[in-house]
């Protein structure tokens, strides 16, 4: 067999390994990773290399394995809770501090922990403190999203439609019927109008709105 194509073969392996590896979701990282050690796998076997073949194939049996055990706990039912956040609460402040680097793509930690906010709350998911949403009062009927933050681990849209969907009379019982976000960063805009959201332009300035 070609020996140049053998070894292209396994320097892809390598690259999908890599690559999975730098994944924050642990179901992406599964998947890749199932990709990259079954291609390693029969690349050891093709080049009749049988520990390595052998291990990669253990590899990828392993991944099936979690990402069986993972779809099945995604197919129970989650709960979900909504926890008001209290002024100064020095939990928040944890919080913030902790997940303050992927915080800075969505908003300034410093800023969050000095102002007060209209609307703020913890997101509970089967009692695990996923995510944090922070609102402020623009008119009468108008609340602006400054945070609407889940953790890596969580990050897979139900949360999302808990917040805006199943709990929208928490919005709505504060005399909230208009949401509207600005944003900038491309993969916070995917995930807003996968919520819902649509683009708006007022005054040359670009936001996103969500009524309820």
């Amino acid at each position: 067999m070609n020996s140049n194509w053998l070894e292209w073969l396994g320097y892809l392996a390598s690259l999908i390994v890599l690559i999975s590896l730098l994944m924050s979701s642990i179901i992406k990282l599964r998947w890749i990773n199932l990709l990259g050690s079954s291609l390693f796998s029969l690349y050891g076997f093709l080049i009749g290399a049988l520990p390595v073949g052998l291990m990669n194939l253990g590899i990828a049996i392993i991944n099936i394995y979690y990402l069986v055990k993972i779809y099945n706990a995604s197919a129970k039912k989650d709960y979900f809770k909504i926890l008001t956040i209290e002024k100064n609460s020095e939990y928040f402040n944890h919080f913030i501090n902790f997940y303050k680097e992927g915080l800075n793509k969505f908003a300034d930690p410093s800023r969050l922990k000095a102002k007060t906010y209209d609307v703020s709350f913890y997101i509970l998911r089967n009692m695990v403190p996923a995510g944090v949403f922070l609102g402020s009062k623009l008119d009468e009927n108008t609340l602006e999203v400054e945070l609407d933050f889940v953790i890596p681990e969580y990050r897979d849209f139900k949360i999302g439609h808990f917040v805006y969907e199943d709990s929208r009379e928490q919005f709505l019982d504060k005399g909230y019927n208009r949401l509207i976000s600005k944003s900038s960063n491309e993969e916070h805009i995917v995930y807003l109008r996968k919520m819902g959201f649509e683009e708006k332009v007022e005054n040359g300035s670009k936001y996103f709105e969500k009524l309820i």
